[in-house]
């Protein structure tokens, strides 16, 4: 344990709330490192929020970011954020590399000088040379980590336990992967205020609170004073205050913004319930009150069966005129709300929404062509794109590339064929792993990737890519390797895809 306790943290309040209050920098009082942030004591410590509110996860067919603190959501703008591989800020791990330059214990007055030594990224700030170490530290025992967080969070406040869902293990697993994403980033304004933005809004489904904030950014310090005691120290704590003082801001201010014109969530009943496979649901909704979306884009989904249990899944359809959402959905194994969602939703039954999300949203102010590649139900939302294009007017060759592993996975192929024969502009292909499939055309064998290189040319055309991660990884590498510059692609974010796992 350290060697004294970790100091207070007291939310100071919304941005609004702070600019009404009188500045005050206070002395450096007994509470130590904590004490050196402005508003510590007396004031508290600036908008310290959660390590850990609820939700992480995603079990959505086509892959979309999972949802929650620190894990979820997308990177940047979110799923379909202009993203090229490999990312600015590439995928994190539960385990970070380990330096072996620094020592073995740099506690105490002699941290300054081994920070300085510890290995980093040129233009990485102090505190994040001092955060990496700590990381570096903890990585190997980050399950003990997580495990005592989650046991003092729980232990100390056991009312928070309730803005949980009942099981905790895929938490405890993504909670970790989202904070050094986090953390590792903090020297990046910009990105940083994108990512935490977009998970600070979301949070309000949950009923996360200003208030909730303080306890779990204590219960954080104590267990990283406790698993990190060789690199812990005042200077090591003085800078995760900062950094986590920085994060945690730009959550609150954005939950605040965002309740000012949108519900935390929205009611919609289950009108329409069609299983096109044995594994496959078309699920139509009606929300309670005007649901604004782009076509592209995606929400987040909990069910009456599973509370505070949320999942990702896109919009089938671009926004209509009734009101009325559609979502395709997989059920896969062991997955709680898609299973749910596929094999137990009625028409009648009433689901929450969450607020939408994602940038991969077409870009009209452009003539590119659309290239367009959806695997298994990653063809969701390449229909909502090919419904917004087609109610614009504006003629944009458009071309369709729909994978699946066989012919019989083509659930949606009908629609597909309708809206091609609508469409002059409109082109689709169906492409299956196992074989060659017949029907109503003959399929294409292989995968996606490979289907797209032996047509073309395609350097005047913007690329959508929606489905599982190795497919999204792949597809990027064909679409530049046939001279698509990488700022035209847009996807889900291949960190949280893989991160979704389910």
């Amino acid at each position: 344990m350290p060697s004294r306790p970790v100091s207070s943290i007291r939310p100071v309040g919304t941005a609004a709330e702070r600019e009404r209050a009188p500045e005050h920098t206070g002395d450096r009082g007994p509470g130590g490192a904590l004490d050196q942030i402005p508003g510590h004591g007396g004031e508290g410590v600036p908008g310290h929020g959660p390590v850990g509110m609820p939700g992480l996860g995603d079990e959505t067919g086509h892959g979309r970011a999972a949802e929650g603190v620190w894990g979820g959501g997308e990177a940047g703008a979110g799923a379909g954020a202009l993203s090229p591989l490999p990312p600015t800020h590439p995928p994190t791990s539960t385990t970070a590399h380990h330096s072996t330059s620094a020592p073995a214990d740099a506690s105490g007055p002699a941290q300054g000088a081994a920070a300085a030594t510890s290995p980093g990224r040129p233009g990485d700030s102090a505190d994040v040379v001092i955060i990496r170490r700590t990381l570096d530290e903890i990585g190997p025992v980050a399950d003990k980590v997580t495990s005592y967080f989650y046991a003092l969070l729980f232990v100390r406040h056991p009312d928070l336990r309730a803005l949980f869902p009942a099981a905790m293990d895929t938490q405890r697993d993504r909670l970790f992967k989202a904070l050094l994403t986090s953390v590792k980033n903090v020297d990046d304004t910009a990105y940083l205020t994108e990512y935490l933005s977009h998970l600070g809004r979301g949070h309000r489904k949950y009923g996360t609170l200003p208030g909730h904030y303080p306890a779990v950014g204590e219960c954080l310090l104590t267990a990283l004073a406790r698993y990190a005691s060789s690199t812990w120290g005042p200077e090591a704590e003085a800078a995760w205050v900062r950094a986590y003082t920085k994060i945690s801001q730009i959550m609150i201010d954005a939950a605040a913004e965002d309740e000012l014109v949108a519900p935390a969530w929205w009611q919609a009943e289950v009108v329409s319930h069609e299983l096109r496979t044995p594994d496959i649901a078309v699920v139509t909704v009606r929300p309670d009150q005007p649901y604004p979306f782009l076509a592209g884009q995606y929400t987040s989904v909990e069910t009456p069966w599973w509370p505070r249990v949320w999942r990702h899944y896109s919009f089938a359809a671009a926004p209509r005129s009734d009101g009325l959402l559609s979502f395709h959905v997989k059920a896969v194994p062991a997955g709680w709300v898609s299973n749910a969602m596929v094999h137990r939703a009625r028409p009648g039954d009433v689901i929450r929404l969450g607020p939408p999300s994602g940038s991969m949203t077409v870009d009209h102010t452009t003539d590119n062509g659309l290239l367009c590649l959806g695997g298994g139900t990653g063809i969701a939302p390449i229909k909502a794109l090919i419904e917004d294009v087609a109610e614009r007017g504006h003629r944009r060759p458009m071309e369709v590339f729909y994978g699946a592993r066989s012919d019989h996975d083509l659930y949606d192929l009908d629609t597909m064929l309708r809206l091609e024969q609508s469409h002059p502009w409109l082109s689709v292909r169906t492409v299956v792993a196992l074989g060659r499939g017949g029907g109503p055309r003959r399929s294409l064998s292989g995968q996606l990737p490979d289907a797209v290189r032996q047509y073309g040319p395609w350097w005047e055309y913007d690329a959508y890519l929606s489905g599982p991660p190795g497919m999204i990884r792949n597809g990027v590498d064909a679409l530049v390797g046939v001279g698509i510059p990488s700022d035209r692609i847009r996807h889900d974010s291949v960190e949280e895809l893989v991160a979704a796992g389910d």
